[in-house]
């Protein structure tokens, strides 16, 4: 039989045997002499086997849920997926189980495998930094609380975001619905032709009545807001009040615009064409504005940006000049956004509280989702918003000159 190999330690190869020398008399001659030998080998050395690794908790699936609750799997699919049909008691069996282990699941997959999508979109193409991200960060709370998962599709301008484009998304990503951001939302036959290929859309618009063209939106009374601090400037005694738009294509421009000239009219307050101009929702175009402006023989006495950037920009354009603010000079924004309370003195604004306009925007399109897989008809009725006045310290009664 043929002796099986040795097995080598894999950590530590076996020792060497070490050679001695020692001296020995010879016995009948008396003579001395070396004699080198072998000595026992020096012992092997063994390693301590490696301690075991920590494993990481497996994440908890819908099977575990189902032992958990005592329930099949289909009816933890259910309670997940807002199945009405679900009985009270068995619902919170299941709610109890993945609290308990702290079960998440996956929109995406749910997606995937299932006839229904649990994914929404944003589209948008405005570049208003905080816009954007109080806007995501509404539409994404309503998401996590509702089980859905958001992708955010950009448009680099409006005509960017063609119709085929937005299909295109919608399928590839299977997406249950489209949240439209101005002025992606203020384009009427896009909404329309995404309506016509059965793709659901809530839209977020600047309007004071409802537009009435079919199409759910959350409105954002934009034109009532300019008209309170615009009224707001008037009542501290200023009447050469300049207007600075933000781009025109957007519809809060137009009716930012409209609510000022309304308050103008209420108080028989004059228009000077020269006071109001055109521009971009920006920093330095508020800047340039401002600076033509106060270069002027009879300058305003008091600015409306329309929105907070531009009236800072306002704010650095005259302390470039040496005018005070307020009392050379008072400025109001709107939007409430960081600029307006970074600048010093802080900007009077009309605060627009953008995550909660984006959390209800998702709401009503998840729910308008679900009454539609449902086969159940929905009027969700109209949902407004409207911005309110903030009296900081940029704003004063005119300097008499």
């Amino acid at each position: 039989m043929k002796p099986s190999p040795k097995t080598k330690a894999a950590a530590t190869p076996p020792a060497k045997a070490v050679k001695a020398t020692r001296t020995v008399k010879a016995p009948r001659t008396g003579k001395a002499a070396e004699i080198t030998e072998a000595a026992d080998p020096a012992p092997e050395r063994i390693d301590a086997p490696e301690e075991p690794r920590a494993v990481a908790p497996a994440r908890a699936s819908i099977r575990d849920v189902a032992e958990a609750a005592g329930v099949s799997l289909k009816t933890v699919s259910r309670v997940i997926n807002e199945d009405a049909a679900v009985r009270p008691e068995m619902r919170e069996r299941v709610r109890q189980a993945i609290a308990a282990l702290n079960y998440q699941s996956d929109p995406l997959a749910r997606s995937l495998r299932g006839t229904h999508s649990f994914a929404l979109g944003l589209v948008y193409s405005n570049p208003n930094a905080h816009y954007l991200v109080s806007l995501q960060n509404g539409v994404l709370s309503a998401c996590r609380e509702q089980g859905y998962g958001l992708q955010i599709h950009p448009c680099s301008t409006p005509a960017h975001g063609s119709i085929e484009e937005l299909l295109a998304l919608v399928r590839r990503s299977r997406l249950a619905g489209l949240v439209l951001a101005p002025p992606m939302s203020e384009q009427r036959d896009l909404v329309q032709a995404l309506a016509a290929h059965g793709v659901a859309v809530i839209r977020i618009v600047s309007a004071g009545d409802d537009p009435r063209d079919m199409q759910d939106c959350v409105r954002v009374d934009d034109r009532r807001a300019a008209h309170a601090v615009t009224e707001h400037l008037i009542q501290l005694g200023h009447s050469r009040i300049s207007f600075l738009w933000g781009e025109g294509y957007y519809e809060s421009s137009v009716q930012r615009y409209a609510g000022y000239m309304d308050a103008m009219r209420d108080y028989g307050v004059e228009v000077d064409p020269q006071l109001v101009l055109e521009g971009e929702f920006n920093f330095n175009s508020g800047f340039r504005r401002a600076r033509k402006l106060l270069a002027m023989s009879a300058p305003p006495t008091a600015v409306f940006g329309s929105n907070d950037e531009i009236a800072a920009g306002v704010l650095a354009a005259a302390r470039s000049v040496g005018f005070d603010v307020p009392s050379d000079l008072a400025i109001a924004g709107f939007e409430d956004s960081p600029f307006s309370q970074l600048t010093w003195p802080p900007l009077t604004t009309a605060r627009q509280d953008t995550v909660e306009i984006g959390r209800r925007a998702a709401l009503r399109l998840i729910e308008r989702v679900r009454h539609a897989q449902s086969g159940r008809p929905l009027d969700l009725g109209a949902e407004q918003f409207t911005p309110e006045l903030v009296v900081r310290g940029s704003a004063a009664p005119p300097r008499r000159r």
